[in-house]
């Protein structure tokens, strides 16, 4: 069998999420570099893969998917591994964390990462910067509350699919040099996730 394919450059958190699944359940595979400033997905070879010309794009024994949390939960499904539970509620739960992180958190990431840390042109409007700060820390206090709550996780007591997405964003967060509110329930599992041993090479400060 084709060892599968994961197209993407390492730097984008959406292309870190299928890694680290890959490393938690130790699934061998191949990355290529797409993405710009690397290689431009804008041609006929990878439109063909994804209209979208976005990373990452997984090609595995043939089959193609893109979208990040939809390629997690298939390589999760396809292995068995218990980071989708199989029980239906708590299911539930770790999709919702996951649909939280992909709309509203990153939603209110995007601009002050691109401002701060990508130094994105056009990303310099003082007041757009200081409402994105503001609206990013009142999400991140939503995260505070529940792993305050859960005393460990965000779906409950067990690491899973959801944790990968939200410690790449809480990564983010930690790595964007503006000044934050306190969320110490937020650092703790920062630091929970950190010591994974999976996790160390995409939690880096040198990939933020």
């Amino acid at each position: 069998m084709a060892k599968l394919r994961v197209l993407g450059r390492v730097t984008s958190i959406n292309v870190r999420k299928v890694l680290w699944l890959l490393d938690e359940i130790g699934i061998g595979y191949e990355r290529e570099d797409w993405g710009l400033p690397l290689r431009d997905p804008n041609v006929p070879e990878f439109l063909a893969l994804n209209p979208n010309a976005r990373v990452p794009v997984i090609v595995d024994d043939g089959f193609v998917l893109w979208e990040s949390n939809a390629i997690l939960r298939y390589l999760a499904e396809k292995h068995g591994s218990p980071l989708l539970p199989a029980e239906l509620r708590q299911r539930a739960l770790v999709d919702q964390w996951l649909s939280w992180q992909a709309s509203d958190l990153n939603g209110q990431s995007l601009y002050p990462f691109y401002a701060l840390v990508r130094k994105v042109p056009g990303y310099d409007d003082a007041a757009r910067l200081a409402a994105s700060i503001r609206g990013w820390g009142a999400t991140m206090a939503v995260l505070d509350r529940q792993v305050e709550k859960t005393g460990a996780f965000a779906a409950g007591m067990t690491f899973s699919l959801a944790d990968i997405a939200l410690g790449l964003s809480v990564h983010r967060w930690f790595h964007t040099p503006f000044e934050r509110p306190p969320l110490p329930s937020v650092a703790a599992y920062y630091d929970r996730l950190r010591v994974r041993p999976a996790a160390r090479p995409h939690l880096t400060a040198e990939i933020p």
